[in-house]
């Protein structure tokens, strides 16, 4: 069997690994004597105060170090791949699958099913459990590796081969009682499907799943997204919203016992049950700190919350001209896209700000999702072409949008320019005729996005610094 080498890609400047001369290219042997197999040995094993890494250099020579450090410290290395093995795909069919939902003719990474507990480990995905062994779960438990984030969908057994079209996934359940006995924080998902594992079967899941608290932290109920492209697929249908009332109600119904007995509120709907119901978004307090802000699990609230103490601070600065207030006369036109999910609330932000500013006026549209189709509401899958697309229309019309478009950072590839759709934001830019200014959907990026103002954090002082859009006080 041939050794396991990894290849360093990255080393960080002022690291552990800089100071031993490391270099990327280097590629790394063993740690202890021992061979890393993937990133879970990695982590594990140079968590110690004192290790011994075998490097090869480029030139071949062979480096035993000696390295002497805190418990805690990385060494600063990054490696060519990021799991250190293989990705592990996904071995289920499940019936709400949105990869098998996607259009035709996209970029092959985007159709790879990943379900790897590594992932979930190092970004937070969420797995099912099915293409685990007893091996994979002992090392979770050795190594404390967590929190580990399952998709569990129902806790009956034969339901659950039947939503994942697996005949093992029933019996991998097994492994929460694993995961609860080795004491593993975890965090769960329900992917609720109309008429299949909502209802009674949902009440089930919720009080099957609460056995296993305090490990298990919270799980999220989340409304399996459709698109257009479901030919073929199991018939699934959109909740209204009279049922999504229901599905909030039997979620709300247990939080406040499980907050009395644990102090958490352990299991959340997702902001989308809220907005179809036409309901408010809980308090702040009932999020249990944002623990499924990934799975859309509070998103709105923390917008709304973070942009009231903006707003409140922007306000201070206006009344006490401050070095940083800016005068009071904003004259601009700006137009902010957004996802129909998020429009209603954004409206709201848009028309106080234009109230507070009476120069400035803020065109807000929400992007009608074609390409996925229009059951399809949320920023992140918008295209660069619908974009396109539809703005362009406003314009054809004689609406002035303005010289800047605002949209969420989360409709570009993650650290890139370029939409799902590889539309890139160059070329949004030349067809619109417009600057667009991808920011992330806090409170504080939304008001200094309409400002046009850029800051940083001043970590040293714990404040923010405005480093444009602010001029200083005049002497």
């Amino acid at each position: 069997m041939k050794k396991q080498e990894h290849i360093i890609k990255e080393v960080y400047p002022g690291s552990i690994a800089e100071e031993l001369e490391i270099e990327a290219g280097d590629t790394l042997l063993a740690v202890n004597g021992q061979e890393i197999e993937d990133v879970f040995d990695y982590r594990f094993l140079i968590k110690d105060e004192y290790i011994e890494a075998l490097i090869r250099k480029g030139d071949g020579e062979e480096w035993l170090l000696e390295i002497e450090k805190e418990y805690e410290d990385d060494l600063g290395i990054e490696f060519e791949n990021g799991l250190m093995s293989e990705y592990r795909s996904c071995s289920n069919k499940c019936i709400f699958c949105f990869i098998d939902q996607m259009p035709p003719g996209m970029r092959e990474t985007l159709y790879f099913k990943d379900d790897d507990s590594r992932l979930s480990f190092l970004q937070g995905n969420y797995i099912t459990l099915t293409n685990m062994s007893d091996r994979d779960v002992e090392r979770i438990i050795q190594m404390q590796l967590a929190p580990i984030n399952i998709s569990v969908q129902t806790t009956n057994p034969e339901l659950r081969c039947k939503m994942l079209h697996n005949r093992f996934a029933g019996e991998k359940l097994k492994y929460l009682d694993r995961l609860y006995e080795g004491r593993v924080e975890m965090n769960g998902q329900i992917v609720c499907c109309k008429g299949v594992n909502d209802g009674a079967e949902l009440e089930r899941s919720i009080r099957d799943l609460s056995e296993y608290l305090p490990f298990m932290r919270s799980v999220s109920v989340v409304p399996a997204g459709l698109t257009k492209y479901r030919e073929g697929l199991y018939p699934l249908e959109l909740y209204t919203k009279e049922e999504a009332k229901a599905v909030i109600d039997l979620v709300e119904g247990f939080q406040k016992g499980f907050y009395e007995e644990y102090g958490l509120h352990f299991i959340h709907a997702s902001d989308e049950w809220y907005i179809t119901a036409e309901r408010e978004f809980p308090e702040e307090e009932r999020y249990d700190g944002y623990i499924q802000l990934e799975n859309g699990v509070g998103m709105m609230r923390l917008f709304m919350e973070e942009f009231e103490e903006a707003f409140i601070e922007l306000q201070k600065e206006k009344e006490e001209k401050t070095p940083v207030g800016r005068p009071v006369d904003v004259r601009r036109t700006l137009t902010i896209a957004t996802g129909k999910l998020a429009y209603t609330t954004v409206c709201g932000f848009a028309d106080r700000m234009m109230e507070k500013f009476p120069g400035l006026t803020i065109r807000v549209y929400a992007i009608c999702n074609h390409f996925f189709g229009e059951m399809i509401t949320v920023s992140g899958l918008i295209t660069g072409w619908d974009l396109v697309n539809q703005l362009a229309e406003y314009k054809e019309q004689g609406t002035d949008l303005g010289d800047t478009l605002v949209i969420p950072s989360n409709m570009l590839r993650m650290g890139e320019q370029v939409f799902l759709d590889d539309m890139t934001v160059q070329d949004a830019e030349e067809k619109l005729g417009m600057r667009l200014v991808p920011v992330e959907m806090g409170g504080r990026d939304f008001i200094n996005a309409v400002l046009d103002r850029e800051y940083h954090m001043d970590r040293e002082n714990e404040e923010f610094v405005y480093v444009r859009g602010y001029p200083e006080e005049e002497k």
